[in-house]
């Protein structure tokens, strides 16, 4: 027997994101709460320059209380095409617009308590073609070569879940960076 919802109640309209709680029948009879996050999607982008550098930005994360260095990432604007949003907010976040531009995986972030689905990107050819930033970000963008990147990863230097997920499924096309 599945889990079968019994009923589900908005908790909060959020900016980003909707809260709300579903009541489910477990399969073994009983009844349970879950809290879920309503996330229309986002992506992650891996831009990597002529030189082999990832681009990464750096930007203040108060949930975690940290500046943090991440790749770049954004949410849908609605129901807007992943690709068309990976291509907006690499112009966004960077300032460079990829003349490439490659889906290599897709993941759920959190899908124990969200909806929130990650379209993964590989930008290549970039070029200077910046867009202005959203309202609430200060952001600095950091180039770090691609062996460099994954070395800190692997050492856990770089604590952001997208990023790492990100770095990994897009390992084989990173292998010619990394001179190995």
């Amino acid at each position: 027997m599945p889990f079968e919802l019994i009923k589900s109640e908005p908790l909060l309209q959020g900016r980003a994101f909707k809260i709300r709680r579903d009541t489910m029948k477990t399969p073994d009879g009983r009844e349970t709460k879950f809290d879920i996050v309503e996330h229309g999607g986002s992506v992650v982008i891996i831009p990597i320059d002529s030189d082999g550098n990832l681009l990464f930005v750096r930007q203040y994360r108060h949930a975690a209380g940290m500046d943090m260095l991440e790749l770049p990432a954004g949410t849908r604007d609605g129901d807007e095409p992943f690709a068309e949003c990976a291509a907006r907010e690499i112009r966004e976040e960077t300032g460079m617009e990829a003349g490439m531009l490659i889906q290599v995986g897709s993941f759920y972030l959190a899908p124990g308590y969200s909806t929130e689905f990650m379209g993964v990107f590989l930008a290549t050819n970039l070029k200077h073609n910046p867009l202005e930033a959203d309202d609430d970000e200060f952001l600095s963008v950091e180039k770090i070569p691609v062996r460099e990147a994954i070395l800190s990863a692997e050492r856990g230097e770089l604590p952001d879940a997208k990023t790492l997920a990100a770095l990994l499924m897009a390992r084989p096309q990173l292998e010619k960076y990394l001179g190995v």
